[in-house]
């Protein structure tokens, strides 16, 4: 058994979140993707650790699922909670004004709830926001957390992006010790964000020895599960849904040899089409890849005003070494999935993959009611949305699906799609079958009265 795992997301009670991101919801659209352990998100506003503790119970130690009494999903049994929130620390180090978001993984609602309180001595808005912005440095929140609770775990999230991140450009740090001082031995893993892959992250010396986390930040359902992080069974462990506790998952992040588990491989978005993986200037239409940015510089020729800096670039600047093919291993299992890994086996392998729903849109060309209605029948009556996209045989998508499914799953499988990358805010478009959109257009046009 695998354990797929979603540990970052966000609750109704976060800004710009979808209303039916409760308890109930995040677990159906766990069940549906094939997700098995998904974070809580956002123990830190009163009113959502208020439904934590009225609707999960404890099924082991700091693992929770839905109270049967109170649903009545069927599979959500299956489906289990790890205790995670998001903290926006906005603050001056060193003369400049940073904006580092990281997460929390608590061991238990106890723990939460000391936590919870600390930040309210401290003044903390808590009721803003289910992602709540404090003015503690994130070194000072580190400190903070572990002096709570030394199981806690802590992790910089979406570590790349320009805006809210520990390597953003805008507002972040050069270094992991640059931000946490003496303090940095306490970070075991980073999360990586949707704009770049574990490639990316390998050319980055002081992430050589930590993990890499994967998940989806999501802010619906249907979001969830756009990245994930697999745990497998170490040491000849029989793992069964019901048998691992936080301290497994932990150990797993932590690379302890002797822990139950450890992290398999991460499952990831192509990182093109993260919005923030190339430069440029939304508003003004300008979208440069590294290459323009060492040539034309990081002022928009348009208004003049900085470009926003993306994931590529900052990666290219930190980096101490460049990953070329020859770095790397694919290697193809049976049912055709590509895993990439390093050469030297040194790190984690990792598959990419686009969302079920982004590719049934393409092969029904845009249909969104035609989309949701294929994507219901099969999540409900073939598989969960990870076995169709990682498990299934070619024969039985088609078989199920239909040739087109098939067809465009083994292209994903493969890593052979295209994507237009994002930049400033803008995510890329991914196109499985490059001339789609050329006929979509001829056949619109032809569908047209003439003007003349």
């Amino acid at each position: 058994m695998q354990i797929v795992a979603d540990l970052q997301l966000h609750s109704k009670y976060s800004r710009a979140v979808s209303p039916k991101m409760d308890l109930e919801e995040i677990a159906r659209w766990s069940a549906k993707k094939g997700i098995q352990l998904v974070a809580t998100g956002d123990w830190t506003h009163p009113m959502w650790i208020r439904e934590i503790k009225a609707k999960l119970k404890e099924t082991s130690p700091g693992i929770y699922s839905l109270n049967q009494d109170k649903t009545d999903l069927p599979s959500s049994d299956n489906v289990k909670f790890l205790l995670s929130t998001e903290i926006s620390s906005i603050y001056t180090q060193d003369g400049k004004g940073r904006r580092v978001h990281n997460l929390i993984f608590s061991p238990s609602i106890e723990t939460c709830e000391k936590i919870i309180k600390e930040f309210q001595r401290r003044g903390a808005n808590l009721m803003s926001d289910g992602r709540p912005i404090v003015g503690i440095s994130s070194k000072d929140l580190l400190e903070m957390v572990l002096t709570i609770d030394k199981s806690a775990l802590f992790i910089p999230a979406h570590i790349w992006t320009p805006w809210f991140s520990l390597y953003g450009s805008k507002s972040g740090f050069d270094s992991i010790e640059e931000c946490f001082g003496e303090l940095s031995d306490n970070i075991y893993a980073v999360e990586t964000g949707l704009s770049s892959d574990p490639i990316m992250n390998w050319q980055i010396k002081e992430l050589e020895t930590r993990s890499i986390i994967s998940s989806s930040d999501a802010h619906s359902g249907p979001k969830l599960g756009r990245e994930a992080a697999v745990f497998v069974p170490n040491n000849n462990y029989q793992l069964t849904i019901n048998n691992f506790s936080y301290q497994d998952i932990s150990d797993a992040i932590k690379q302890n040899s002797d822990g139950k588990l450890k992290i398999g491989y991460t499952i990831e978005f192509f990182p093109e089409e993260g919005k923030y993986h190339w430069s440029g200037h939304r508003a003004c239409g300008i979208k440069y890849n590294p290459q323009q940015v060492k040539e034309k510089g990081i002022i928009c020729p348009v208004c003049r005003q900085s470009l926003t800096i993306g994931v590529e670039n900052r990666v290219m600047d930190l980096s101490h070494k460049t990953f070329g093919q020859n770095d790397l291993m694919h290697i193809k299992n049976s049912l055709g999935v590509t895993f990439v890994s390093d050469k030297d086996k040194k790190r984690r392998p990792f598959v990419s993959f686009i969302p079920l729903l982004e590719i049934l849109t393409e092969t029904n060309h845009g249909s969104q009611i035609k989309v949701l209605r294929e994507y219901e029948q099969l999540t409900a009556n073939f598989a969960t949305e990870f076995d169709i996209l990682l498990k299934k045989s070619y024969e039985e998508i088609e078989k199920n699906a239909g040739s087109k499914l098939s067809q465009a799953i083994q292209i994903v499988r493969e890593r052979k799609v295209f994507v237009d990358p994002g930049y400033d805010g803008v995510f890329g478009i991914v196109k499985i079958f490059k001339d789609e959109k050329a006929k979509s257009e001829e056949k619109k046009a032809e569908s047209q009265p003439s003007l003349f």
